[in-house]
C-alpha cells in the first residue's frame, strides 16, 4: 500500500485519519483480544519464576505456563467468551484510541514542520516526536476504558463486575473519579518512549519495505510488525506495573489471582516485583505479548493505511464528478 516518497503522517485529510484510525483500531481490537486476556493473566501472576514453593501461597489461584496452555485453561474453565472478556471497553478503547493516535501524529507533525520550517527535524526525531506526543494523549484519553478493560480481562469464574455499567458506577461509589486511573503514570511512562519507537521505526522501514512490492500491501504489515516487537520489548516492565497497579483497589482479592498484592507507585511497585518474584518478574507475559503486538500492529497500519487509500479515492471521484 505503501507508495514511494511519502511518509504515513503527509497522507490524507484530518477527516479522514479520523475514520481510518478508528477502524483499524476496531479490527485490530477484535483479532487480537484473546491474546490480550491470556498476556493480562500471565502479568497478574505473582508467584517467584525461580522459586516452586511460592506457589503455595496462590489461595486458589490457578497458576498459567506458557500462551497456548493458558488458553486451554481458560476456555476450559470460563469458555470461549473467556477469551473475550473486557471486549466491550477494548473496542471502544481502540475505536478511540486509533482515532486520537493518528489524528495526534498527523496534527503534531504538521506543527513540526511550520515550526522548524526549512530547518526540518531529521525524518526519525519528528516521527518519534510526533509518536510519543500521539500515545500519550491517546492514552490519557481513553485511559479509563483501559482500566475496565483490565479489570474485566482479570475475572475469572467469580463475576467483579455484573456489566459495564455497573463497572462504573461500582468504581465511582468505591474509589471515587480517581479510581479510573490507577497507573496512569506508569501507561503514560511506558506509551512515550514505545509509540516515539514504533513511529520512527516504522517510518524508517515502511517506505524500503512497501518498494519491495510485496502481495496484498504486505510491506506496511511487515514494517509495523518489526517496529511493534522492538519497541513493546524495550518498555514491557512498565506495561506489566501498569497491570498491577490497574487492579488495585477494593476488588483487589477477587480477580482470578487472588493473591495480588497492594502497590503503590510506580518505582515502589517494580522494586516489590523484583525483590518477590526476581527481574523477571517484570517480563511476564513477554512472548504472548509479542505474539500480540505483532498481528496488532501489522493489522492497524494494514488496515489504517487500506481504510485511508479507500477514502482518499472515494474523494478523489467525487472531485472528478463534480
Amino acid at each position: 500500500m505503501s507508495r514511494s516518497g511519502e511518509h504515513l503522517k503527509d497522507e490524507g485529510s484530518k477527516s479522514q485519519v479520523v475514520i481510518a484510525g478508528a477502524a483499524a483500531g476496531l479490527i485490530a481490537r477484535f483479532v487480537i483480544a484473546p491474546l490480550d486476556v491470556v498476556k493480562i493473566r500471565l502479568q497478574l501472576q505473582t508467584h517467584s519464576l525461580s522459586d516452586p514453593l511460592s506457589h503455595r501461597d496462590l489461595k486458589g489461584s490457578p497458576i498459567y505456563k506458557g500462551t497456548l496452555p493458558t488458553i486451554k485453561h481458560i476456555l476450559r474453565a470460563e469458555g470461549i467468551t473467556g477469551l473475550w472478556k473486557g471486549n466491550i471497553p477494548a473496542e471502544l478503547m481502540y475505536v478511540s484510541y486509533g482515532a486520537i493516535q493518528f489524528t495526534t501524529y498527523r496534527t503534531v507533525t504538521l506543527g513540526l514542520q511550520k515550526a522548524f520550517g526549512d530547518n526540518r527535524l531529521p525524518a526519525a526525531a519528528e516521527s518519534f516526536i510526533a509518536g510519543a506526543s500521539a500515545g500519550s494523549v491517546a492514552t490519557a484519553a481513553t485511559y479509563p476504558l483501559d482500566l475496565l478493560r483490565t479489570r474485566f480481562a482479570a475475572q475469572g469464574t467469580e463475576k467483579v463486575y455484573a456489566s459495564l455499567r455497573a463497572s462504573v458506577r461500582e468504581i465511582v461509589a468505591n474509589e471515587g473519579p480517581r479510581g479510573f486511573y490507577q497507573g496512569l503514570t506508569a501507561s503514560v511512562g511506558q506509551i512515550l518512549p514505545y509509540m516515539g519507537i514504533f513511529f520512527a521505526t516504522y517510518e524508517t522501514l515502511r517506505l524500503p519495505l512497501g518498494n519491495l512490492q510485496l502481495p496484498f500491501g504486505s510491506g506496511d504489515a511487515t514494517a509495523g510488525i518489526m517496529a511493534s516487537l522492538f519497541a513493546k520489548t524495550c518498555v514491557f516492565p512498565l506495561d506489566l506495573i501498569r497491570k498491577r497497579l490497574q487492579v488495585q483497589g477494593p476488588t483487589r482479592s477477587k480477580y482470578v489471582h487472588k493473591n495480588i498484592p497492594v502497590y503503590k507507585g510506580v518505582f515502589k511497585t517494580m522494586r516489590s516485583i523484583i525483590q518477590k518474584e526476581g527481574k523477571r518478574g517484570l517480563y511476564r507475559g513477554l512472548t504472548v505479548s509479542l505474539f500480540k503486538a505483532a498481528p496488532a500492529s501489522a493489522v492497524t497500519m494494514w488496515t489504517y493505511e487500506w481504510a485511508l487509500r479507500i477514502l482518499m479515492g472515494m474523494e478523489g471521484e467525487s472531485k472528478e464528478a463534480g
